[in-house]
């Protein structure tokens, strides 16, 4: 039943995800290691903030597409499922020998990979998703020290290896990691365990190879990271809100723990899933940023941890299920909170799914392939405007941000560092872009507040005389598509724009 479960899962997911326009931080992540791929410089003629490790793991399903034939699409999410599947295989046999729930495997691995797939759902192969799929093994293995269970030298280093390969992915779960070392001092564990060492010295090798093969990421991506990307920061109360089902899930594994701390040998996993997900708040928190995903780790952790209480409960006599009877309704009612949470994020794409010519991201591709465009951009904070539709569309992209994220950035910068425009001329970048690339087809979103035509032609006097080019041809879904409509076109127009982005930028802000 349980493999039923799983199986329903995962094709439901893939079912949706494979029919719907691909996310769009993925899809930007696998265009940029194609690139990447083609010889393009990270951080250097490719623009990014995100470490290295995501785009050499977005590498592997791009090198998959090249000699399959398949499209990118086609080939990452199974990837990404397959890894994410994987590491519920080896959290199953992980736990086997911890107490007498884990000892049917497959029953396990199936209830874990539902969790980490259902719960994800259209968020498959977000880098938050991959971070909690390499850290389940390391959790797996904290717990069992809690309880004293040996693990083999070969496992440990392998879950630790992984977990150090998570921190790379989003290195502030480093404190994470810390916290959970803060409970197994507590418990008289000592600090030097051959896990630890283990994800140490991955880290410690990731960071010496990052700093000996792209000095540019901390001299680039990192400074234009900080000093724009507070531009997304959402208000706190905002943030506060919407993690209440997460924060309010934490105490209750808190408080199941506590119930049952000495009476069953799962309360260790309990315990070490709670206080990850705890970590993963604060973590969450300090991102600043409200979207979905970034509190993925921590409800996939509450999920698991209550499930595995709830199991450990139900295997006991039937006395000590009257006992925690409340106990157990609460497990259930907030398992039940936050599997419709996971019905409603998927519903609207299943809903795209049977109808996926509707989407915005389609309509975008059909006028690039009705217009015969061979260049493109859009004037959006929304990256879905601009990837999947380039990887679907193979148009190249004239810009080289991702989206107006950063313009938006320098605008909010602004405001209070009268420098920023000098330092970060991001609009004058965006400009001279869109010169140099002569687009075919521009997207301007009006749903966002900004007038990016406006600022862009106040900032730059070369983009108010190429604009003057361009007419609207069609309008949808809050956008403006305009076409070039002059006679000359634009010369030199480069094939991939190159970024060098200087953080030592000159007097007049030139890039």
């Amino acid at each position: 039943m349980s493999l039923l479960a799983l199986l329903a899962t995962l094709g439901l997911v893939l079912f949706t995800t494979l029919s719907t326009p691909l996310k769009d931080d993925v899809a930007w992540l696998l265009y940029m290691a194609g690139r990447w791929l083609d010889g393009q410089r990270l951080y250097v003629d490719l623009i990014e903030v995100n470490p290295p490790l995501i785009i050499w793991i977005s590498a592997v399903p791009e090198w998959l597409t090249e000699w399959s034939g398949l499209s990118g699409k086609q080939v990452a999410l199974p990837f990404f499922a397959a890894l994410v599947l994987a590491s519920a295989w080896g959290a199953a046999n992980l736990l086997r020998p911890v107490a007498k729930l884990f000892e049917n495997r497959l029953a396990v691995f199936s209830l874990a990979g539902t969790v980490l797939i259902g719960l994800a759902g259209p968020e498959l192969g977000q880098r938050e998703h991959l971070l909690m799929a390499a850290m389940l093994p390391y959790l797996c293995i904290f717990a069992r020290s809690l309880d004293r269970v040996p693990t083999r030298a070969w496992a440990s280093i392998a879950a630790g290896v992984l977990a150090g390969l998570g921190c790379a992915l989003k290195p502030r779960y480093g404190l994470v990691l810390g916290l959970l070392e803060c409970v197994a001092l507590a418990s008289g564990l000592r600090p030097w365990r051959t896990m630890t060492i283990s994800a140490g010295a991955t880290v410690a090798a990731y960071v010496a190879a990052v700093l000996a093969i792209y000095p540019a990421y901390l001299e680039r991506a990192v400074p234009l990271g900080i000093a724009l990307y507070g531009a997304t920061d959402a208000p706190f109360s905002w943030m506060l809100w919407d993690n209440v089902p997460v924060m309010l899930g934490e105490a209750a594994v808190l408080l199941l723990y506590w119930l049952t701390r000495r009476q069953a040998r799962e309360s260790s996993l309990v315990l070490t899933l709670g206080v990850f997900a705890i970590g993963s708040t604060l973590v969450c928190f300090l991102d600043g940023k409200n979207w979905f995903y970034h509190r993925l780790p921590a409800t996939v952790a509450i999920v698991l941890a209550l499930l595995v209480w709830a199991g450990s409960v139900l295997t006991r006599p039937a006395a000590e299920w009257r006992r925690l009877a409340v106990p157990l309704l609460l497990v259930a009612s907030a398992c039940t909170v936050f599997g419709v949470a996971a019905a409603q994020r998927l519903k609207p794409q299943v809903e795209l799914a049977c109808a996926p010519g509707l989407s915005t991201e389609a309509r975008v591709e059909r006028l690039i392939r009705r217009e015969g465009a061979k260049t493109y951009v859009a004037f959006s904070e929304w990256i879905a405007l601009g990837f999947p539709v380039v990887n679907n569309t193979g148009v190249v992209w004239a810009s080289r941000f991702d989206s107006m994220w950063a313009l938006k950035g320098e605008l909010w910068r602004t405001r209070f560092d009268p420098a920023t425009s000098k330092e970060w001329p991001v609009r004058r970048w965006v400009a001279r872009d869109f010169v140099a690339g002569c687009p075919d087809l521009v997207v301007v979103d009006t749903r966002e507040g900004l007038n990016y035509i406006a600022i862009l032609r106040g900032s730059d006097p070369a983009f108010a005389n190429a604009w003057s080019q361009y007419k609207q041809i069609a309008a949808f879904d809050g956008l403006r598509v305009f076409k070039h409509g002059g006679e000359r076109h634009c010369t030199g127009r480069p094939k991939l724009l190159q970024a060098q982005i200087d953080t030592r930028p000159t007097a007049s802000g030139e890039p």
